[in-house]
């Protein structure tokens, strides 16, 4: 690896997805739905349609209004923010290994989501997984011992990148299970509204604005065409409709909400720990998504890490006197 990865010239990224992020909030500050290209498309080919809730754009946007208006300008400053969300990945893992006792397990765990292929990758071409990576985590880590603020930041990880959004019915399960029996509703009731609070209040103004278009643009990840980082390794669906033309759009995705349904139930049914079900859910849209991006393998590789040790129990507060993990 170059020491200058993390100078990639702004002109070397104009065809990453952070570019667009930039320039979606650039169509907002001019007045511009940045959803409404998707009306005029096949739902099938991409054109870098806007398919992430809104949270991404309207920062993107209020950054450029604060004084940050072009590209160079903006992405000097998302660089050390997206850093930051990493740093908090790693620092998030190691709490979690340290808190059992695996203290030379988690450095080796922390080193992976650090220097690992897939962290370097999008270290290099700054994309929103990071961000959405660390509080999904920081969701799951959390989630017994302070549900609401769990709850909170899986909405944010849901607003920055929607790819999350598959282990909702985990959540869900989760809140019935462990919910008083006379108050089981009630609880899924309002963990259902925290969760998605993020993506549907800042959804709202497009919504107003041209629900076709907001909805399209977001379904729009559901249908679109295979498309591969990693050449020769097409998910089943696209090998198929070769000769099933018919298999394309939502009915492709069949066999990995299936896969995705088998999971829900496990959790449900054979009490299975909520990390290891986040972690295969998210290894099923990985292998089975007929799109495939590097930046995707960094979301089952960072909860399978935490996965691993979850039935470790931490260790009592008088064991953690040499190193205070809380402090990590």
């Amino acid at each position: 690896m170059h020491i200058s990865f993390w100078f990639i010239p702004a002109k070397d990224l104009m065809g990453e997805d952070i570019y667009y992020i930039w320039l979606e909030g650039k169509r907002i500050i001019a007045g511009e739905n940045p959803y409404a290209r998707v009306l005029a498309s096949d739902m099938r080919d991409n054109d870098k349609y806007a398919t992430y809730f809104p949270l991404a754009y309207l920062l993107s946007g209020l950054v450029q209004k604060l004084g940050f208006p072009e590209f160079l300008d903006w992405l000097y400053l998302w660089r050390p923010l997206s850093f930051s969300f990493h740093m908090g990945i790693v620092a998030l893992a190691l709490r979690y290994f340290c808190a059992r006792g695996l203290w030379l397990l988690g450095f080796a765990a922390s080193a992976v989501l650090l220097l690992g292929r897939w962290s370097v990758y999008v270290t290099r071409v700054h994309h929103l997984e990071f961000a959405a990576v660390f509080f999904l985590m920081l969701s799951l880590v959390f989630l017994r011992e302070k549900p609401r603020l769990s709850l909170l930041a899986f909405s944010i990880s849901l607003g920055i990148k929607q790819i999350a959004i598959f282990l909702l019915p985990l959540y869900l399960v989760h809140l019935w299970v462990n919910g008083t029996k006379d108050r089981r509703i009630q609880a899924v009731g309002w963990g259902f509204l925290i969760i998605l609070s993020i993506p549907f209040l800042t959804s709202l103004p497009f919504l107003f604005w041209n629900t076709e278009s907001f909805f399209k643009s977001i379904l729009f990840s559901a249908t679109r065409a295979g498309s591969l980082h990693v050449e020769g390794a097409p998910s089943l669906d696209v090998i198929f409709s070769q000769n099933m033309p018919w298999l394309v759009g939502l009915k492709a995705k069949l066999l990995m909400l299936l896969l995705m349904g088998l999971v829900y139930l496990s959790f449900w049914k054979e009490r299975i720990t909520i990390l290891a079900s986040s972690a295969v859910v998210m290894m099923v849209f990985l292998y089975f998504n007929s799109v495939l991006f590097l930046q995707y393998f960094l979301w089952p590789l960072s909860l399978t890490l935490l996965a691993l040790v979850e039935l470790v129990p931490p260790l009592p507060p008088q064991n953690l006197v040499r190193v205070d993990c809380n402090d990590l």
